[in-house]
């Protein structure tokens, strides 16, 4: 870059960030003189600092292709984010030297509902924990099974509320008709809720429910089949609150009549909650038969 000569040929514009520097480049957006250190390249000629952050700020944000994949307004995103959870808690169930503990301290009896014992956050913890791998390998594929259909059909966050009603009914079923020292485990109960609810809606909609009520009454069957270990007061627990949860949103389907939605949703889940603490409000004592 040359200096001008004596002979009064106008000087060179100096660079808006560095004075001391001439420069014959300016900025393709603002018009401001940069030097070489200011330049950015831009499709035509160069752009200050200035300009490039602010192109920066207001560029559209791209996420990785296989995010946009995983997160998609049809992707079951709720889904994947239960089985995920229960994954990790099984896996720290499984660590030698804290696993039981970990199962200790989710899993649900009636007695965590009495004052003797009083711990009510495991009405919902023990959904999320499981007894085995075949256990949770089953769970989580019928969990997957039936998500993928509900939660586009319902949206995320209603979906959400109808896995943790369900559940929470499961518990409740257990502690109205286990015994109360009789601990259990497992998203079961939230499924079963799941599959009553759809049926509610698929009935609703006018759709075929002859396969759905088949595979329901199977799994009832076999959830009273001597030997199995299965807590079927949870299963039928679920069964009946995801039908109800279903029935809410059958008769509330018109935009007008989402604040009726959630004022029943939530007095649904006061219930159970209310139900879910009763011994512990009433003072009672647990009695095993």
């Amino acid at each position: 870059m040359s200096q001008p000569s004596s002979s009064g040929e106008p000087s060179a514009p100096a660079c808006y960030r560095h004075p001391d520097r001439l420069t014959y480049v300016r900025c393709q957006r603002c018009g401001r003189p940069i030097c070489g250190e200011c330049q950015t390249p831009a499709p035509v000629g160069f752009i200050c600092p200035e300009c490039m952050r602010q192109q920066r700020a207001t560029a559209p944000r791209t996420k990785p292709a296989f995010l946009t994949r995983l997160t998609g307004p049809r992707q079951p995103v709720v889904t994947y984010m239960i089985i995920a959870v229960c994954v990790l808690v099984f896996i720290a169930q499984s660590l030698p030297g804290i696993g039981s503990s970990v199962t200790g301290a989710l899993q649900y009896a009636g007695i965590y509902s009495y004052p003797i014992a009083f711990e009510p956050w495991r009405l919902l913890t023990a959904v999320f924990a499981h007894a085995s791998i075949l256990h949770i390998a089953l769970n989580m594929y019928t969990l997957w099974i039936f998500g993928i259909v509900l939660e586009p059909l319902l949206g995320r966050a209603r979906y959400a509320v109808l896995f943790v009603l369900a559940g929470l009914a499961g518990s409740v079923g257990v502690l109205l008709m286990a015994q109360p020292n009789v601990a259990v485990v497992g998203a079961s109960g939230a499924i079963f809720g799941m599959m009553s609810a759809l049926l509610i809606i698929q009935r609703h909609l006018g759709g075929p429910i002859t396969q759905l009520l088949v595979l329901v009454g199977i799994n009832l069957v076999i959830s009273f089949l001597p030997g199995m270990g299965i807590a079927w007061q949870a299963h039928v627990g679920g069964l009946v609150g995801g039908a109800i949860v279903g029935f809410i949103y059958t008769q509330t389907r018109r935009r007008s009549r989402r604040p009726l939605q959630i004022v029943l949703l939530s007095a649904f889940a006061i219930v159970l909650v209310l139900v879910g603490i009763w011994p512990y409000l009433a003072g009672a004592v647990p009695t095993v038969s």
